[in-house]
């Protein structure tokens, strides 16, 4: 069961309308390092998941990324304006004053339409934990892309809160990736010789000394995650 609250998880404005801008937040609205990807990835994986504790982080980052695609959403929102104005548009934003009369499309910066075959998922929780640690690096790199065209303070306190947002999640699943060790694609690591070879294919030069590697694992962050 889901409840919608009426308040934004924070408080979303602008400085001043910009559609063309607009164009480029559609990225993470209806992109495949978007909010709605992450939310719907993390739904899906949960729907296996059988250790209590994880699955109740899977569906409290989904819940929150429904909650950041609201703010980014919010956000097109006001960066559009209220006067249908094509000539003011670019590729990824045309339809919103040709078709959606300004509601925010599930689409990109480059007007695709959002798909399901952005979701990763496949029922080892090692392989889905390690998918999610990577697209949460994927879109703080979105949103450091965004953050640096735009100078209207209203959108960037918006992307730095997301931006810090995604940061936490990366933190949470690398927690929990570490918890799940010898269990799953994780279990019998390294049993055979060929799993410890390292192949120096680069010469001249060896920079790495990988003959016997270990299983991946993240080292905690230094800094203390508040519960709410």
């Amino acid at each position: 069961m889901f409840k919608h609250e009426k308040q934004l998880l924070q408080e979303v404005k602008v400085d001043a309308i910009n559609p063309n801008y607009a164009a480029l937040l559609q990225e993470q609205l209806g992109g495949p390092n978007g909010e709605l990807k992450a939310a719907l990835q993390y739904l899906s994986q949960s729907f296996r998941i059988k250790d209590p504790a994880i699955k109740d982080l899977f569906l409290d980052i989904a819940s929150e990324e429904l909650s950041h695609m609201e703010m980014v959403a919010t956000t097109v929102n006001l960066l559009n304006g209220h006067e249908l104005a094509a000539n003011n548009a670019t590729i990824g934003n045309v339809e919103a004053h040709v078709l959606s009369g300004l509601a925010p499309m599930l689409a990109n910066a480059s007007g695709y339409l959002w798909t399901a075959a952005y979701v990763n998922e496949t029922g080892d929780l090692a392989a889905d934990l390690l998918s999610n640690i990577a697209a949460e690096q994927r879109a703080k790199v979105v949103y450091e892309y965004l953050h640096r065209q735009i100078n209207d303070k209203g959108v960037r306190d918006t992307i730095d809160f997301l931006l810090n947002r995604e940061e936490a999640h990366n933190a949470l699943f690398r927690e929990a990736f570490n918890k799940i060790q010898d269990t799953g694609s994780l279990k019998d690591f390294g049993v055979t010789e060929d799993s410890r070879l390292y192949f120096d294919l680069s010469s001249p030069g060896k920079h790495f000394d990988l003959n016997n590697p270990e299983a991946p694992s993240f080292n905690t962050p230094d800094r203390e995650l508040v519960h709410k």
